[in-house]
């Protein structure tokens, strides 16, 4: 009987491991959501075409036809349409004071005082 609820709990213990991996995965999937819909709205807010929107979408789902191994399609997508829309000309064209990308202060040449 002691031999079986240390196995009973060797089970529960990786089912608890288990667990947690996929609370973490769903947590990196929400924050990558997060991100994209964030620069969906930015978008958005600069009246995007349907077009353009369209073909960074269908531009994302190209490249992620071949899921790469082990690694979660759901968040490749994700990932790669995050990057897609962070590339978005639009979204690099704004004034210097409305622009707040890490990007748009890279610039080798700006000199800051």
């Amino acid at each position: 009987e002691l031999q079986q609820k240390v196995e009973e709990t060797e089970v529960l213990k990786m089912e608890l491991q288990m667990l947690e991996t996929e609370r973490v995965r769903l947590s990196l999937v929400e924050e990558k959501l997060m991100d994209v819909l964030q620069l969906l709205q930015q978008l958005r807010d600069l009246n995007i075409s349907k077009r353009a929107l369209g073909k960074i979408l269908l531009s994302t789902l190209e490249s992620c036809c071949d899921p790469q191994p082990g690694k979660a399609q759901l968040f490749e997508v994700l990932d790669t349409l995050q990057q897609e829309l962070a590339a978005c000309e639009l979204l690099h064209k704004q004034p210097v004071e409305q622009a707040q990308s890490p990007q748009s202060l890279s610039n080798p040449l700006v000199i800051s005082c």
